[in-house]
C-alpha cells in the first residue's frame, strides 16, 4: 500500500517544495492527499484523507502546529508527523515531540535533510 502523506505549512513555496521532493528517486511512491495553509485545515483533513505521514510546520495562522500535532496525535495515532520549521530551538523540538511528532529539520532545509527524515520517518 502507497503511503499517504498531507503536507502542512503557511508558506506555499515550502509546501511545493516538499511536494516536488515527494518524486524523489530515493523515495518509496507517496501519494500526497492533501495540503493545508493552517492548522484548522490541516485537522479537517487529516481527519477526511487519514494520511500515514504529515510534514508540519509550526508557525500558522488559526492553529499552530503544537496544538495541530497534539490534535492529530490524539486522532489518528497512527500517523507519523515530520516538523518542518524555522523554529529550531531544542525546548520547540521537544514540546512538540511531546505532543506527538515523530521527527524534527530545521528551516532552511535542503532536499537531502528532507528526503532522509522521511525515510526515517517510514522505516
Amino acid at each position: 500500500m502507497t503511503p499517504s502523506l498531507m503536507i502542512v505549512d503557511d508558506s506555499m513555496v515550502i509546501r511545493n517544495r516538499i511536494a516536488r521532493l515527494c518524486q524523489d528517486a530515493r523515495l518509496p511512491a507517496l501519494d500526497i492527499v492533501g495540503t493545508a495553509s493552517n492548522g484548522l485545515g490541516a485537522l479537517s483533513l487529516a481527519r477526511l484523507h487519514r494520511p500515514s505521514l504529515i510534514t508540519m510546520d509550526l508557525t500558522m495562522p488559526l492553529m499552530d502546529g503544537e496544538e495541530c500535532i497534539e490534535r492529530i496525535a490524539g486522532e489518528l495515532p497512527e500517523a507519523r508527523i515530520l516538523v518542518v520549521s524555522a523554529l529550531s530551538d531544542k525546548m520547540t523540538a521537544l514540546r512538540a515531540i511531546r505532543k506527538g511528532a515523530h521527527g524534527f529539520i530545521r528551516k532552511p532545509f535542503n532536499d537531502d535533510q528532507l528526503v532522509d527524515a522521511l525515510l526515517e520517518l517510514m522505516n
